[in-house]
């Protein structure tokens, strides 16, 4: 066993490193997750392997409640819900983390005798796992829509909240590393961890969500690292590690797709408000609506045509139907491609997931960067639920919330066809300048009739 076990501790780090880097692709993110799992199971088995370990009923039980909890939420949340199912599962990492904390306390008779380095990573996984938790739970009730989207804190007051909840959580952390402290001190410091996680996260609105869930996710990883230090547990550490930094790298990455800095995130967002045009500001706000049948004389006409997806046709679950309807427009002559903006939806890739699903190629579906020089040079753009990843005022109004952030150039189309339910804002909350444009016109309805309605006109033409 002594062999046995390290042996395949390193085959399951190799299997996560290789699974990992197939996440950075559509095509080979199944074949990725899938390699990590037997990576996970492989690490599983080699715990279990350990020779003194105990509890084999109370292992097998927490299996079996994990399994039967974890495959049906799984297997049954829908397409769109998927970024609250990542943050939830992302929120029982960190939970747990924080309760083997507690436990070691336990234990060790409040760290009597411990070395520092167990004292210390027990600790740093406690805190960071309770904010994760409990950090997870508002993000998760955010994208549910149970608590509202827009910001929710004291303003000026609401820095020196968190600045005190911190001072006192790791005040607690430092007594109850002395040794032989009571238990209430832990408890203390798992508690004021937890009002922190919520009083961070509540303030960020709705718009910054995404990036919230990934920072989230970094901090579950560190923390599952530092506690499988403590635990001297070289799985929790390898594979804390790796998800800690990848998920820094992606955080860092979706900041700068939104060309914001995660500090600017973290002191309080934007989005999930009610914000509606000011007709006052002098600004011409006709909106020309269109029909399904002239929307798709303009489409079966034209050489080449965008699709951008969004939130919306997520909702709708209207990926099926525009598949179909890309099909019927390439068999027309048409060209077709998708623009994906890095944080279309309420998470990085959640519409390529959702197009995938459809069986739409990933050769059509392009990135942003890869598709925005081609927007001046195609006939129709077609957005389908997209909203504040189109808002030309990320580049002309400097008092936008969102000005600097990259978005697809869609206002530079020589016609575009927006399908909305409503004139309603986005997860920013706020007006879009795209939808009053002289080459823009609205058609209005559900993302999937309306794509139906435009598809059933085609096959007229």
């Amino acid at each position: 066993m002594n062999t046995l076990v390290p042996l395949l501790y390193i085959v399951a780090f190799g299997l996560f490193i290789l699974g990992l880097s197939g996440l950075t692709g559509p095509k080979t993110a199944v074949r990725g997750n899938l390699i990590a799992a037997v990576g996970v199971a492989l690490a599983v088995i080699a715990t279990l392997l350990i020779p003194g370990t105990q509890n084999w009923l109370l292992i097998a039980l927490g299996m079996v409640i994990g399994t039967l909890l974890g495959v049906p939420s799984a297997r049954q949340v829908k397409m769109t819900a998927i970024p609250q199912m990542v943050a939830l599962f992302n929120g029982v990492g960190g939970g747990a983390v924080a309760l083997i904390a507690w436990s070691e306390f336990r234990t060790t008779d409040g760290f009597t005798g411990e070395a520092t380095y167990v004292v210390v990573g027990s600790l740093f996984a406690g805190i960071i796992g309770s904010v994760s938790f409990w950090g997870s739970l508002v993000a998760f009730g955010k994208l549910q829509e149970i608590l509202p989207g827009r910001p929710i804190g004291l303003g000026a007051a609401q820095k020196l909240l968190n600045a005190v909840l911190l001072g006192a959580a790791v005040t607690c952390a430092v007594v109850a590393g002395l040794g032989g402290a009571s238990e209430l001190w832990i408890v203390a410091m798992l508690l004021l961890a937890a009002a922190l996680g919520l009083t961070v996260v509540l303030p960020i609105g709705g718009a910054d969500m995404p990036v919230v869930i990934s920072l989230l996710n970094a901090m579950t990883g560190l923390s599952a690292a530092a506690a499988g230090l403590a635990l001297n547990d070289t799985a929790m550490i390898v594979a804390g590690m790796i998800v800690g930094a990848s998920g820094s790298i992606l955080t860092n990455l979706m900041a700068q797709a939104m060309n914001r800095s995660i500090p600017a995130i973290v002191a309080g967002g934007f989005g999930g408000g009610s914000m509606t045009p000011d007709s006052t500001d002098g600004v011409d706000r006709t909106v020309r609506s269109t029909s399904a049948a002239d929307a798709a004389i303009q489409m079966a006409y034209a050489s080449s045509v965008i699709v951008v997806p969004g939130y919306g046709m997520a909702v709708a679950q209207a990926q099926h139907a525009v598949a179909d309807m890309a099909e019927l427009l390439e068999a027309k002559g048409v060209q077709v491609v998708f623009a994906i903006h890095p944080v279309a939806g309420r998470m990085p890739g959640h519409m390529n997931v959702l197009l995938a699903e459809a069986d739409v190629s990933y050769d059509v579906q392009k990135e942003m960067d890869d598709v925005n020089g081609e927007f001046a040079r195609t006939d129709v753009t077609l957005v389908i639920g997209a909203n504040d990843v189109t808002n030309p005022a990320a580049r002309t109004d400097p008092s936008s919330p969102i000005h600097g952030m990259p978005i697809l150039n869609v206002d530079e189309s020589r016609s575009v066809i927006v399908l909305k339910r409503s004139m309603s804002s986005g997860f920013a909350g706020i007006d879009n300048p795209l939808f009053y444009g002289e080459r823009t016109s609205m058609l209005f309805g559900d993302a999937k009739k309306s794509v139906i309605a435009l598809t059933e006109e085609l096959k007229a033409l």
